[in-house]
């Protein structure tokens, strides 16, 4: 390559030749050609930009300018691990969709502009990984577009293209936008960590070490504690697993039955009606997230490890790894239902004992210490009528629609909390609706979540005060549980309640979109209806559950009303329009499903909401009642460092029914913390789990 080409390429930069600590180097000689030479290399230096100054910057630089002086980080060594490129923003025509999770062109040149390289051709994409992808349409942008964060390794960008050396020497960390790691956080799957826990344990210890974990154990070497985990959710399935794999004797027990049991009782509710009490959309393998949406999004921090090491174990028992690179990953039932067979199996590998259609009714409690559990056969195909199990540690991990779990409980004075929650309706919109609402003339790129971008969602929330039972009352009103391409389905637990849910497929491809519009609801609101104790929010769910199935006339058909009308107040002759939810709706004025003060703070926020998404309030949208069970309405107080009942020992309640999670990827954690916590208690674990994962955050706190 003549030195003539070289020049017209890189137009406005100068050429020079730049030490270079690997010891070779390009140079320009008098005839020009390019060569290597052990001395000195080709630099490549962009022209310098003109900067404003002093008084000439704008408040909005000068800003900038004091937030990176105050937050600088001082990097030693630049050439050593890894730059994450933050906020790199690639045009929807640009990119090759939301399918596509490489580096493609358009994204090198992002990335070059970030180096300030001149030419995006010449980077080498080896050296760069995305690790995250999303899509942005929000209104205030001129037009939508993908949103990268990528990780750039230095080694191996040096070693493809040296002459990015002088690139890197001058990048400066921007907080938000490109951060330096010393070393890559390489983040492992759950049962990665977990083995290496127990080649640490098998380790010999050296000469004057002693013995490390054997001497705190509680019990014989040939014996193993018995641990009793209850509900096979998210959180009981993830301490299931620690618990294994660490050496407890573990019986699994669950009320419900095995995805592929349960997946026709569940088509024999929706075809023909039949409810089984036990084995639903709420009971049964994989709790009931496994017929929803799947989403994977949570508020407890996505890049950390914890997270990380929840999500990279679904990759291994079968999820995509697009879920470890999406900006709001999802799985779908269809892909929920296999991971979670294949979880099962490795469970039983691990001789974890497994009890599917077992209902827990009572404890074992000896004083103040809990002794086992008592089980009967929830089929009723009396295979068994009654036994006592007896266990070292019952981990309590059931989902918040299990109430008469918390019956129980009170029954043994273990303590509970009243916790806030959120009650509403579900509102369903045809999916061209809303991708238009979002998209506008992009909306065609859709194609039933097989073009281009993805199907369209939202999120909104308004705050309204001053309404009753009190005026000073707060109450927020927020989307919850939006599943694009989905349906509304059942989540009734008796025949004489009525609450719905969403949930969709991977592919998000049917012909609604639906989101739950709900409100937040305390004790204030249990107790102007004189309902009072930990279980008044139950009370309060339960009323408005049995109000909606005598509004709906029976056989679990639905109250229905259009928006339009809902804000009205009034109940149209005219047809209502088509519904996802199968079952059957009938036409009614859910004002009087709801109170008064809550149908209040819906409509205002209802109009809010239309504000911002043009469209939103249309004769083509339908309401449903009832939302009630959006989190848990109880919380057990525990241990924060061992997870142990504050009112009985050996409990040890975790989880969305215990108040402490609000999702799949949440409640995973927690009970992947309680899995350590629990082993750590009964002496099979001493290590600092928080070394590993990071310190535990829980979503107890957090109002969805």
């Amino acid at each position: 390559m003549s030195m003539s080409a070289c020049s017209s390429s890189l137009a406005l930069h100068s050429l020079s030749p730049i030490p270079n600590p690997e010891g070779f180097s390009l140079i320009r000689k008098s005839n020009g050609i390019c060569f290597h030479s052990p001395a000195t290399w080709l630099g490549i230096r962009c022209a310098k930009r003109s900067q404003r100054k002093g008084k000439l910057r704008y408040p909005s630089e000068k800003k900038k300018l004091r937030r990176i002086t105050e937050e600088k980080v001082d990097v030693k060594d630049k050439f050593q691990g890894i730059w994450r490129f933050s906020k790199l923003r690639v045009l929807v025509h640009e990119d090759p969709g939301k399918d596509f999770f490489g580096v493609s062109h358009p994204l090198l040149e992002q990335i070059a502009k970030v180096l300030e390289f001149p030419v995006a051709s010449m980077l080498p994409e080896e050296a760069f990984s995305v690790v995250r992808k999303s899509f942005d349409a929000r209104k205030s942008l001129k037009e939508p577009m993908f949103v990268y964060t990528v990780d750039m390794d230095v080694k191996k960008l040096l070693s493809l293209e040296p002459r990015t050396w002088d690139f890197v020497s001058a990048l400066e960390p921007e907080v938000g936008s490109v951060e330096h790691m010393s070393d890559e956080k390489v983040s492992s799957d759950l049962i990665s960590i977990l083995h290496h826990c127990k080649m640490d344990k098998e380790r010999k210890p050296a000469a004057g070490e002693g013995i490390k974990y054997n001497s705190t154990c509680k019990y014989p070497v040939n014996q193993k504690p018995k641990v009793a985990v209850v509900g096979s959710g998210p959180s009981g399935l993830f301490a299931t697993l620690v618990l294994g794999e660490l050496g407890a004797d573990v019986t699994l027990i669950e009320r419900g039955q095995p995805v592929e049991q349960r997946g026709r009782d569940i088509g024999a509710l929706v075809v023909r009606r039949i409810i089984q009490l036990e084995s639903n959309f709420c009971f049964g393998e994989g709790g009931a997230g496994t017929w929803s949406d799947g989403k994977l999004v949570t508020r407890i921090g996505k890049n950390s490890a914890s997270v990380l090491a929840v999500m990279k174990t679904l990759v291994h028992f079968g999820a995509p790894e697009n879920i470890l690179v999406d900006g709001k990953p999802h799985l779908g039932t269809d892909r929920l239902v296999p991971l979670l067979r294949s979880l099962r199996h490795h469970l039983q590998a691990l001789g974890v004992s497994i009890l599917f259609g077992t209902r827990v009714d009572d404890l074992l409690v000896d004083g103040e210490v809990l002794k086992g559990v008592k089980v009967s056969d929830s089929t009723r195909s009396f295979a068994f009528e009654n036994r006592e199990l007896g266990f070292d540690a019952v981990v309590l991990a059931v989902g918040h629609s299990a109430r008469d779990v918390y019956q129980m409980l009170l029954s043994h004075n273990v303590d509970l909390v009243a916790k806030d929650f959120a009650v509403g309706l579900r509102i369903e919109h045809p999916q061209e609706l809303i991708n238009r609402v979002q998209y506008s003339k992009l909306a065609a790129e859709v194609r039933r979540g097989r073009g281009k971008l993805p199907v369209a969602e939202y999120k909104v929330a308004n705050f309204v005060t001053g309404q009753s039972p009190s005026d000073t009352a707060n109450y927020g009103c927020y989307s919850f549980c939006m599943c694009p391409g989905g349906q509304i389905v059942l989540t009734s637990t008796d025949p004489a309640e009525l609450c719905i849910n969403g949930m969709s497929f991977s592919r998000r491809s049917s012909n609604w979109a639906n989101a739950a519009m709900v409100v937040t609801v305390s004790s204030k609101d249990f107790e102007a209806l004189n309902f009072h104790g930990p279980l008044a929010g139950v009370t309060f769910q339960r009323e408005l559950e049995r109000e909606a199935a005598r509004m709906g006339g029976g056989s679990f058909v639905v109250p229905v009303q259009t928006v339009t009308d809902f804000m009205a107040n009034k109940l149209s002759d005219r047809p209502v329009p088509p519904s996802s939810y199968r079952l059957g709706v009938k036409p009614a004025n859910l004002h009087e499903l709801l109170p008064r003060h809550i149908t209040k703070v819906l409509q205002d926020s209802i109009t809010m909401f239309e504000k911002e998404l043009p469209g939103f309030v249309s004769e083509a949208a339908l309401l449903h009642g009832v939302e009630t069970r959006t989190s848990s309405p109880v919380q057990i107080p525990r241990h924060v460092d061992t997870y142990e009942s504050v009112s009985l020992k050996g409990l040890y309640p975790i989880g969305e029914g215990a108040g402490y999670a609000g999702g799949i990827v949440s409640a995973a954690v927690d009970g992947m913390y309680a899995g350590f916590a629990v082993a750590r208690n009964l002496g099979l674990y001493t290590g600092d789990i928080e070394s590993v994962l990071g310190k535990a955050r829980n979503a107890g706190s957090v109002k969805y």
